[in-house]
């Protein structure tokens, strides 16, 4: 669809291309017939008709549609209106005909639309790279064999075979085999990730290098593909207030400019000591400027453009926002309120330290990851990750037995080896020591007598410390965690990141009065952002002026209730999306003035008769052309 789209746009952008330089041709040999033959004023007026009606019936033709709507008001009734004037002026007595002018203004107003086609093409490509993650089949294992099908009819729970190349279609678990993905175009990350039996997978990464066999876990229509192209094709729907203020605008400001426009023609001539027929054409020539003038076309087309472009660029970084509304509320975030795990840490934890006794480190560890070897609880996934080779180096392990509370006890290599927390250590009376490292300690004893410790913890994010210091950069005014872990474990972390408050041991509902405590609470004019990684989130995430997901690939929740998902789970994209929601809205603004202050210049001058036709397309398309040009720096 969006590659039909795309070609169509094409063929447009030629079509007008074609027309506009046919149009120039027949303009010049107009000029030239006027000059050489001396004709008549009617004669000339079906001279210039060949090319105006050429390049103006587009126009002529949707202003004829508008008024058949009832929706009269609008740049191309202003353009139309204003030329066939022009033409009409030089039958009035004393008057100079504008047939070039008239003319020129239809050339013009076609150049600029094909300015804004060009730019708005270029917008939508920003976007379409995401419609490129769209898969087009899926080859399913079924009845002994594989066979190609569309991703839609594919259900969960069955086996899909990805090949080298091709784009994963669906969400699942790989089953079989080892590859690289290449997540650019979800993530805008371009470093490929490595996947093997029971890592996840989503759909839109395309498959780097071996074949996978995938057990699919959502039907296509809950897939992350399916999400995301969903936020951006509904994108547009969230309009922005300054993008609203200006359509509301243009619906009043164009029927106050023609009534403005009809009495500059009409009233000045009543009051004229040359009578007014004699004054008429002069002040009707001063009403059509003011009416080319005043078409605003700059700022219907450059805002929307400016914030399309500022989704594009913003997409293209791997920065999800739903729509250009959300580009307001960022720009103005005063407060960010972050969740812990899983945005500021990893949420996976791991061993930070190994404190022997009378062992040695890899024996202690060694020890530890064979008792945990069943086990299925992060801790001892942990364990297991920091001496992976526990499993093929020949130790027995027996007796393996879990006490609830306290930790696992086993037979390892024929010592009797504990491993768990305080309790455990004392009931067997092992003297186990204080560790002044925050985190869970995993003690261990061999055979009664204390061994030592270990320290596991969830590791923080190598950019979570970037991210704090870069939004204080930007003038950020407070920045608060809330976690519902251990008081201890938040004031570390809170601390090595530099935020300026926390909030530990809450539960999902706490973290909802917390924020609509800090709601209360902010600066006017400010709004409040809530970072979250979804699953137990998403009450807040609703709650907060603007949520903040960590999209991973794809925590369905979060996807669903935030404004702005972050598809890669770095934190440090939030300064980049505030950076680039400012910057959107400063383009917005000199775009706003800009067309403002040259038209109200501009309108002055017609109305005292120092206006020319000229200068009235450039005050029209001419800053129509520029603004699209300066709304196009949204995108980079």
């Amino acid at each position: 669809m969006a590659e039909k789209h795309h070609h169509h746009g094409h063929r447009g952008m030629k079509g007008k291309m074609l027309l506009i330089a046919a149009t120039v041709v027949l303009l010049a040999g107009a000029v030239w017939i006027e000059r050489h033959c001396g004709l008549s004023t009617g004669q000339l007026l079906s001279v210039y008709l060949v090319p105006y009606l050429l390049v103006g019936y587009g126009t002529l033709k949707e202003a004829l549609e508008g008024l058949l709507r009832g929706n009269a008001f609008n740049e191309h009734f202003l353009m139309s209106v204003a030329t066939i004037g022009a033409l009409c002026i030089g039958f009035l007595p004393g008057a100079d005909t504008e047939f070039p002018e008239a003319v020129f203004v239809m050339l013009f107003f076609q150049i600029g639309e094909l300015f804004e086609g060009y730019a708005e093409g270029k917008s939508r490509d920003s976007i379409s790279h995401l419609m490129d993650i769209r898969p087009d089949v899926a080859h399913v294992e079924r009845g002994g064999e594989t066979v190609t099908v569309s991703p839609e009819t594919v259900a969960v729970g069955e086996t899909i075979v990805v090949r080298p190349g091709e784009k994963v279609p669906l969400d699942g678990v790989v089953v079989e085999g080892v590859s690289s993905l290449n997540t650019v175009a979800l993530t805008g990350e371009s470093v490929p990730r490595d996947v093997s039996d029971g890592d996840e997978v989503a759909s839109g990464c395309v498959n780097l290098t071996g074949v996978i066999r995938v057990k699919t876990t959502r039907n296509f229509g809950e897939s992350t593909v399916s999400k995301i192209l969903e936020l951006v094709e509904n994108a547009d729907k969230y309009k922005s207030r300054s993008e609203s203020f200006i359509t509301k605008f243009a619906r009043v400001y164009t029927p106050i400019v023609v009534a403005a426009a009809l009495l500059l023609a009409v009233v000045p001539p009543l009051f004229s000591p040359l009578g007014f027929a004699g004054a008429f054409s002069v002040w009707l020539h001063r009403a059509l400027i003011f009416l080319v003038v005043s078409c605003p076309c700059a700022l219907v087309i450059s805002v929307p453009l400016t914030f399309f472009g500022g989704l594009g660029g913003a997409s293209r970084r791997g920065i999800l926002v739903k729509g250009s509304n959300c580009m307001d509320l960022l720009a103005r975030i005063g407060t960010v309120v972050f969740d812990k795990t899983g945005t500021l840490t990893c949420g996976a934890f791991s061993v930070e330290a190994v404190h022997p006794d009378d062992f040695n480190e890899k024996e202690l560890l060694h020890l530890a990851a064979h008792v945990e070897h069943f086990s299925t609880h992060p801790i001892g996934e942990a364990l297991r990750a920091a001496f992976p080779n526990e499993a093929t180096d020949g130790c027995k392990v027996t007796d393996v037995e879990e006490i609830p509370g306290h930790g696992i006890r086993a037979h390892v290599a024929g010592h009797t080896v504990c491993v768990g927390n305080r309790k455990m250590m004392d009931a067997i009376g092992a003297r186990w020591t204080e560790c002044r490292h925050v985190g869970t300690i995993i003690h261990v004893a061999v055979d009664g007598v204390y061994a030592g410790h270990i320290v596991i913890s969830d590791r923080v994010k190598g950019d979570s410390a970037e991210a704090v210091a870069s939004l204080k950069r930007l003038g950020v005014g407070q920045t608060v965690m809330l976690t519902g872990d251990r008081k201890e474990v938040a004031r570390d972390v809170a601390e090595k990141l530099g935020i300026d408050r926390y909030h530990a041991e809450l539960l999902p509902a706490d973290k909802v009065e917390h924020v609509e405590q800090l709601l209360a609470a902010k600066p006017k004019g400010k709004s409040l952002a809530f970072v979250g990684d979804g699953i137990n989130d998403a009450p807040v995430l609703k709650r907060a002026d603007i949520g903040i997901a960590m999209g991973g690939l794809g925590s369905d929740a979060a996807i669903e209730a935030a404004d702005v998902v972050l598809m890669d789970d770095r934190p440090s994209k939030i300064a980049a999306a505030i950076r680039i929601a400012r910057r959107t809205l400063r383009i917005a603004r000199q775009n706003v003035w800009f067309a403002i202050g040259i038209k109200a210049a501009i309108l002055v001058l017609a109305s005292i008769g120092l206006g020319s036709m000229w200068m009235a397309v450039f005050a029209d398309v001419g800053v129509t052309v520029l603004a699209v040009l300066n709304a196009m720096r949204a995108l980079h």
